[in-house]
């Protein structure tokens, strides 16, 4: 199998993703500033040829690929954000009140996606990608690209909360010569 580039971008900021609410299958808009940063991904990527890329089918993850230079990527089922269930558009604070200790990569969600469940479609994911072999672009949401980070990096899904992502931040892993690399992570628009 050949080497694979694998380039992760989270959607822009919505007025969930700025006060925390978990923002699953909720098809919410950016918000100005949200565009803002987004378009800030252009530059970052243009020298890049892309053999693939691919987006999540939601207006969020969609119009950051559009802002970013990618009107054409293609929708794919598999970058649906985490599905929350009973926990959707709650914050990790309000979920604590009744289940103190609570963590989502651990835990899950009632109603919504297992850890496990997650993780297979992440492994999923980088299994698509890597058929595509060379350079890939996926836009999608900050839960599902922790779990395929952690995929990627063979670690167990729990490891995903440790891998932080900022709202239009761009990171990028690498399967080549010498294995399953990170090249960087949450590099986020100005830095």
């Amino acid at each position: 199998m050949g080497s694979l580039d694998l380039y992760l971008a989270r959607h822009g900021e919505t007025e969930w993703s700025k006060s925390g609410r978990h923002t699953g299958r909720t098809d919410l808009p950016l918000l100005p500033e949200g565009e803002a940063r987004a378009a800030q991904l252009r530059p970052r990527l243009q020298g890049i040829r892309f053999h693939r890329v691919y987006t999540s089918p939601l207006v969020r993850a969609r119009r950051t690929a559009e802002l970013a230079g990618f009107p054409d990527a293609t929708p794919d089922d598999l970058l649906l954000e985490y599905d929350y269930g009973e926990y959707e558009g709650l914050t990790s604070a309000q979920i604590h009140e009744s289940r103190p200790g609570w963590e989502l990569y651990r835990d899950g969600c009632p109603g919504g996606e297992t850890p496990s469940q997650v993780y297979e479609r992440a492994r999923r994911f980088i299994a698509e990608a890597e058929r595509d072999q060379g350079a890939v672009l996926a836009f999608a949401h900050g839960h599902i690209l922790r779990a395929i980070g952690a995929a990627f990096l063979e670690q167990p899904v729990v490891f995903a909360a440790r891998l932080w992502l900022d709202t239009a931040a761009l990171s990028f892993v690498q399967d080549g010569a010498k294995g399953r690399i990170v090249g960087f992570w949450n590099l986020a628009p100005g830095q």
